[in-house]
């Protein structure tokens, strides 16, 4: 299976179909895909339909590569287990938060990159420097990261706090290849 549709599956998993909850700030999702997401893959030619709700399975898989696959550069990410780690982070938190996540994951391996939230070479670079020379410590770290997230959400407003038992569920589980 090509690492892009392992990823889009592995998510899929995590995604519960279509949500209209108003304590969601994402507001209506399907598919994991929020309205201002599909707006703007409506405006892109992405996709025709604009009506969340009926978005299917398929115009999905063609925004989540567009949107957040092909946006991070990923195909350039060398090891399956953390592309599929770092997509799934992209999509429940949004892609600066994910790319910050990545650079603080590797400044606290050792780099010295800049938390800025863009994937840039120099981020690419690390990145793919530890999933060669240590793949699961660098798999722990970004769901390290990932979890302290989620847990700064709820510190700053308790009312996200309904949400932390999905939130875990996406701290995954690593799988020697």
């Amino acid at each position: 299976m090509k690492p892009f549709d392992y990823a889009f599956e592995q998510t899929l998993c995590l995604e519960e179909g279509y949500s209209d909850d108003p304590a969601d700030r994402g507001g209506k999702t399907n598919w994991g895909i929020t309205e201002a997401t599909l707006k703007d893959a409506c405006t892109r030619g992405i996709v025709p339909t604009r009506d969340v709700a009926s978005l299917s399975k398929d115009q999905a898989r063609l925004i989540y590569k567009a949107e957040y696959w092909d946006a991070l550069k990923l195909d350039s990410v060398i090891s399956p287990a953390i592309v599929a780690e770092i997509f799934d982070t992209e999509v429940n938190m949004g892609r600066s938060a994910a790319v910050k996540i990545i650079q603080e994951a590797l400044n606290y391996l050792g780099e010295s990159l800049a938390v800025d939230g863009v994937m840039g070479m120099k981020t690419l670079a690390a990145l793919n420097k530890w999933s060669s020379k240590d793949e699961r410590a660098l798999f722990v770290c970004l769901n390290g990261f990932q979890f302290m997230r989620y847990v700064g959400i709820v510190e700053m407003n308790a009312s996200q706090k309904r949400f932390s038992r999905g939130w875990t569920k996406r701290i995954q589980t690593y799988k020697e290849g």
